[in-house]
């Protein structure tokens, strides 16, 4: 799936973003679908004034819900505090 003709710039999405300094903390956090200022005619992520790569090997939900769900099904419990994307 090309996530590129899915998304445009302005969306706004969620997903499960790790604690890059305690691995075992994730939460759901929303996103802002951007143009990527490094790849002109490409998107990107915009979380925490970095941008990532709107590509497959982020999960990106479209609503806070359906993304909590998801948190819930892999880590089993409430949502928790902020790092990387998953």
């Amino acid at each position: 799936m090309d996530l590129q003709q899915n998304y445009k710039a302005g969306d706004i999405v969620y997903v499960i973003y790790r604690n890059p300094h305690t691995y075992d903390v994730a939460n759901v956090q929303e996103a802002a679908v951007v143009n990527n200022p490094e790849q002109p005619g490409e998107l990107a992520l915009f979380l925490y004034e970095t941008y990532f790569p709107l590509d497959e090997n982020i999960a990106i939900y479209a609503s806070e819900g359906e993304a909590e769900r998801a948190y819930y099904d892999a880590f089993g419990g409430g949502v928790e505090s902020e790092g990387e994307l998953w």
